[in-house]
């Protein structure tokens, strides 16, 4: 016989005090809690909609609304006539609500981001654009490679930085995502191992699935990378394709030294492997360091492809990225992306070539921000949750946390009913593990910064359902 549970049962499960809202978001959550925790066991039967409803006192469009929700989520499966059942969404997923979508629905604070707000030279930028946008009316507009003036911009950028490069090896792409996508579409076959940071970030995960490739995780301790666990999975793994975020890695904060660089580069070399490089935290040193390198400036047979984005350092808004590699995989890429999105905006393109004419004030700009949120966020955290440990990084854009207990996905249920929206660890590790973590992004102005940890430390202590309603004080991102 079917295990099932009534309405009046599910309902003393979840306890939603009645003035929570969204209300069909919480009970979703608190749902998702006792599966996750193992109060509701998987292939449980669920009380109807209606009598749910009832025994909430809600309408049954609130509990339509979040039986969807965990639908969408993989917590529940349903079949027409038979009910529904408590389930677990795929191992690969675990924790996969889409954090884009979700946080711009609820009002939630969005500290799932590690997003900056725009930076004072935008409006600038845009009027330039805006300015020279008629000239470039004059062509037909397609351009696979990106506009001339930004691949000049990029490349004596990198020059500069020390790593002599052309305008023929960039390509402007739409995004540093769409950049990884076209990489991995290029050399990575279904079935090829792709080794990967563990943690890493979430979206390179969604591509390695996306290809059906078999990850190789290779994890990032606390105090950094060691360069034989990288060597060793290289070449165990027979990976031909890795993917690493060596300038402050999202979601731990480490800068790769130059040893760990030059010894990655030539494992690469010994082994036959590409390796893609993520720059996109790059020019985001908040502390004096060393300034580092491209990992590129390592290579000597072509087999580093770098990705560089506008999003962190400027404006997420500008979906405008680039990939460094040789000249003859610059053209092939080109061809490639034909076929997906043609090229770029131009008007975006070229706010981006504006804002690298001023780069250095931006990031003296980003310095000075990052520096007084990152510093508000640590006394904060320190002072309301000492339990929690941390490495302060020197740059980049978060702190990643250890909690005192594997809680991350729980705290994060309870923080969103108090109007804060949370990356747990299980985001940035292969098949759900790193539940003992969060990021905690500094990228938000300190004030928002401290009333969300206020509310954090709120939601540890009264759960996700002795709640109070949401403020709606999300900046725009």
């Amino acid at each position: 016989m079917d295990r099932y549970l009534s309405g009046p049962q599910l309902a003393r499960l979840v306890a939603i005090a009645p003035d929570t809202r969204p209300y069909y978001s919480a009970l979703a959550q608190a749902v998702r809690s006792l599966i996750l925790d193992g109060r509701l066991p998987v292939r449980m039967r669920m009380p109807a909609e209606r009598h749910l409803a009832e025994a909430l006192s809600v309408s049954r469009t609130t509990v339509t609304a979040a039986y969807d929700r965990l639908r969408e989520q993989g917590y529940l499966e349903s079949r027409q006539g038979a009910g529904s059942w408590t389930a677990l969404p795929d191992p690969g997923s675990m924790g996969a609500e889409n954090p884009w979508i979700a946080a711009n629905d609820d009002g939630l604070l969005p500290l799932h981001a590690a997003a900056p707000l725009a930076p004072a030279a935008l409006p600038a930028a845009i009027d330039f654009a805006a300015e020279h946008y008629r000239r470039h009316a004059l062509g037909i507009g397609y351009g696979p490679l990106g506009i001339a003036p930004l691949r000049q911009a990029i490349a004596a950028r990198y020059t500069e930085r020390g790593l002599a490069t052309r305008p023929e090896q960039i390509l402007v792409t739409s995004g540093a995502q769409h950049a990884l996508h076209l990489v991995a579409e290029m050399l990575l076959p279904a079935g090829d191992a792709f080794l990967m940071e563990s943690p890493t970030y979430p979206h390179a995960m969604d591509v390695a699935r996306a290809r059906g490739a078999r990850i190789v995780p290779v994890g990032v301790p606390d105090d950094g990378w060691h360069l034989d666990l990288l060597t060793c999975a290289m070449r165990q793994s027979a990976a031909r394709l890795a993917y690493v975020i060596p300038d402050f890695q999202n979601p731990t904060g480490h800068l790769m030294d130059d040893a760990t660089r030059a010894g990655l580069a030539g494992a690469a070399r010994k082994y036959g492997a590409t390796l893609i490089v993520d720059e996109t935290w790059h020019e985001l040193a908040i502390d004096d360091v060393p300034a580092a390198p491209p990992l590129a400036a390592f290579d000597t047979d072509g087999r580093v492809i770098t990705i560089g984005s506008a999003s962190k350092l400027w404006w997420g808004g500008l979906r405008i990225g680039w990939i460094r590699a040789t000249a003859a995989m610059v053209r092939s890429l080109a061809v490639l992306r034909a076929g997906v999105d043609i090229a770029s905006p131009i008007f975006e393109q070229l706010v981006v070539t504006r804002l690298f004419e001023d780069i250095e004030e931006t990031r003296a700009e980003r310095r000075r921000t990052l520096r007084a949120s990152r510093e508000a966020l640590v006394a904060a955290v320190t002072e309301r949750m000492p339990e929690w440990s941390f490495t302060v990084p020197k740059g980049g854009g978060s702190l990643w946390v250890r909690l005192e207990s594997p809680s991350a996905t729980s705290l994060a249920d309870a923080a969103a009913c108090h109007g804060v929206r949370l990356a747990p660890g299980t985001w940035f590790g292969v098949d759900g593990t790193l539940e003992s973590r969060l990021r905690l992004p500094f990228t938000q102005p300190p004030q928002i910064l401290t009333e969300a940890v206020d509310r954090i430390a709120e939601a540890r202590v009264r759960g996700p359902y002795g709640t109070r309603p949401a403020r709606p004080l999300t900046p725009a991102l």
